[in-house]
């Protein structure tokens, strides 16, 4: 794992980038970072979609979702989503916000999710629903109330994914990319389980399967797998970010098209695989 804050910068690029090259989010949606050497802040990048993220564009912030120097750039305007779960839950060191096709069935109309296959438990067993109206009557959907974020995090519980009718999932994990593939297979399990669906009935796994399932991404080399899968799917369109950048948001006219140096992709590969073997 990463062990300075550009070596964490260059983790959360990457999974910014890796959550919207597999299809979780679009030009909306967000991978935030707890920092791991100060609990009390966390990293989340300029307000910028996700495909294009680098280093230079993450901001630190404190727990209250204000940064802790003044940004560059604009900010999103639901960042009070990550700071409200990382206040709420001291476990949680990643969040994920997105709005996945594969899941507005499931929040539109209230259908719970159901693990039905093996990777699909690490969504958990009947994650929750929050409403905003419930407590806020309407509005325009966006989570950007201190308040909010704390109502969303309240739903969320102990769970490591809560659905948000009409609006989305914010997923949660132990580090970057144990979120990344949280984010990435539960929405695979929430598109096969609407498949099913309507092709017959559904035998979801057991409590017992959920459980023991869950831990695939821990008890395997699977996260490393997957996150060596991912990274070098970036690498082989040329979508990795650039390693090293500075640590100040840029301003928005940074050009996308910049790529990583050839030395960065083959590091960035080689190392995943040497974790692998160990």
């Amino acid at each position: 794992m990463p062990n300075s804050k550009d070596a964490f910068f260059y983790e959360l690029s990457l999974a910014n980038r890796i959550v919207s090259n597999e299809g979780i989010i679009d030009s909306f949606g967000h991978v935030s970072m707890r920092d791991p050497d100060d609990p009390n802040r966390y990293f989340l990048s300029r307000s910028r979609a996700p495909a294009l993220i680098e280093p230079g564009d993450i901001i630190e912030y404190t727990l209250d979702s204000d940064p802790v120097r003044p940004p560059s750039a604009s900010q999103y305007s639901e960042r009070v989503i990550h700071g409200e779960i990382y206040k709420a839950r001291p476990d949680v060191m990643a969040v994920c916000h997105h709005h996945s096709p594969a899941f507005m069935p499931l929040v539109t109309t209230g259908i719970d999710y159901v693990p039905v296959f093996h990777l699909g438990a690490t969504g958990g067993a009947k994650p929750p629903f929050w409403d905003q109206r419930d407590e806020f009557g309407d509005t325009n959907m966006l989570v950007v109330k201190p308040e909010e974020g704390a109502s969303l995090a309240r739903a969320l519980g102990n769970h490591w994914m809560v659905l948000m009718w009409r609006h989305g999932v914010t997923v949660a994990g132990r580090n970057v990319r144990d979120t990344v593939f949280r984010s990435i297979y539960s929405a695979r399990n929430a598109d096969y389980q609407m498949q099913a669906r309507a092709a017959g009935t559904i035998q979801p796994l057991t409590p017992g399967e959920i459980e023991l399932c869950a831990k695939i991404a821990t008890s395997t080399t699977g996260l490393e797998r997957t996150w060596e899968h991912w990274v070098s799917r970036l690498a082989h369109s040329n979508q990795l970010p650039p390693y090293g950048a500075s640590r100040k948001a840029a301003p928005a006219k940074r050009s996308a098209a910049k790529k990583s140096p050839k030395k960065t992709v083959k590091q960035t590969v080689k190392k995943t695989a040497k974790r692998k073997r160990r």
